[in-house]
């Protein structure tokens, strides 16, 4: 299957009945996925008149403690930042997509990672996060999908799943869970009509800035235990290290082929591949800089999550960075030359 193919099973398999999303390549396949095999197995699929109609919908679905997604690309997933962002506030679990285009602007259609800042740092506005996974195959890509309904509900929090039109369209073989029903867990938040009991609320507007500035703190006091409870990568040769490389995606990807050739050279090169960008893996950076000579940041963009590496590694090792653009895709090739010349310095 395709990736996107792929998540949209997977998102099926594990539980998601409710999909709102509006065109837009490089992921239109993952929606016409789901619009043909969601309505078969108990699901709903709406397309919604804009990609804003759509993130709201998955916010109001979920308020009801339902699990629903939606997916896009770039500018789209640009034009739901406000509702992810309420979404945040209001402590509402919901699962968004982007395969990310070239950009700014309308750019291309062509794979890029230039959307890192949007989702790891916040995106929208106020002090929220998302939990961001970011897979590097078709078979992650899938066990992403059930894992990130899983922990958007454990946290009460938006999930993205982050990856370029590499991942979405490339077909692989793939291995699905078998099909599950979410475990009936108690909601207490959850809005489904207060016959019988006390009425809930669920907002985001707090006029009191004392009451918004605690409700602030206990969203940090949640970032913090998401930092401490799920980072998730994958090294290689770390060992015996001198160069470090980070990456992630589809040019985590790229690079590892990169990596085994410098190995077979002699070079004493490893590789760091984050698959949780928030949280990120900083406590595995900030140990190695102690012992590494160097690392080298590989991303499809002009440098972002090199920033959080240089924030990791604070000054303790140097960081390099390579990076292509607006949809350019490095060869394997390519790469080792790059770390051939930085490991020479």
């Amino acid at each position: 299957m395709s990736g996107a193919e792929a998540m949209a099973e997977a998102a099926i398999r594990a539980g998601c009945r409710f999909y709102f999303g509006y065109p837009i390549t490089p992921q239109s396949e993952l929606a016409e996925y789901l619009a043909r095999e969601l309505p078969k197995r108990g699901g709903v699929f709406l397309q919604a008149e804009s990609e804003i109609a759509a993130i709201n919908m998955v916010f109001g679905a979920s308020v009801t403690g339902a699990r629903a997604m939606t997916s896009s690309s770039s500018p789209g997933i640009s034009l739901k930042q406000e509702a992810i962002s309420y979404m945040a506030g209001c402590e509402l679990p919901g699962v968004i997509v982007n395969v990310c285009r070239g950009g700014p602007g309308l750019g291309n259609i062509a794979p890029s990672e230039a959307d890192y800042f949007q989702a790891v740092k916040g995106g929208g506005h106020g002090d929220y996060r998302n939990i961001v996974l970011a897979p590097s195959s078709v078979q992650e890509a899938a066990d992403l999908s059930y894992l990130a309904f899983d922990i958007s509900e454990k946290y009460r929090n938006p999930v993205m799943i982050l990856c370029s039109a590499v991942i979405a369209q490339m077909v692989e073989p793939v291995e699905f869970m078998s099909p599950r029903r979410p475990e009936e867990v108690e909601k207490p938040w959850a809005l489904t009509g207060a016959k019988g009991r006390e009425p809930r609320v669920i907002k985001s507007l707090r006029l009191s800035e004392q009451e918004l500035e605690e409700h602030n703190r206990h969203l940090q006091e949640k970032y913090a235990t998401v930092k401490a409870k799920e980072v998730r990568y994958e090294t290689r040769y770390l060992e015996d290290a001198e160069l470090v490389i980070v990456a992630f995606g589809t040019s985590a990807r790229i690079v590892s082929t990169a990596v085994e050739t410098a190995r077979e050279k002699g070079y004493k090169v490893g590789l760091l591949r984050p698959i949780t960008l928030f949280p990120f893996p900083t406590h595995v950076i900030r140990k190695l800089a102690e012992r590494v000579k160097k690392f080298m940041v590989f991303e499809l963009s002009a440098g972002q999550m090199v920033e959080d590496v240089e924030i990791a590694a604070a000054g303790k090792a140097a960081v390099n960075f390579y990076g292509r653009m607006g949809g350019s895709v490095p060869s394997p090739e390519e790469d080792f030359e790059k770390i051939v010349d930085c490991y020479r310095g």
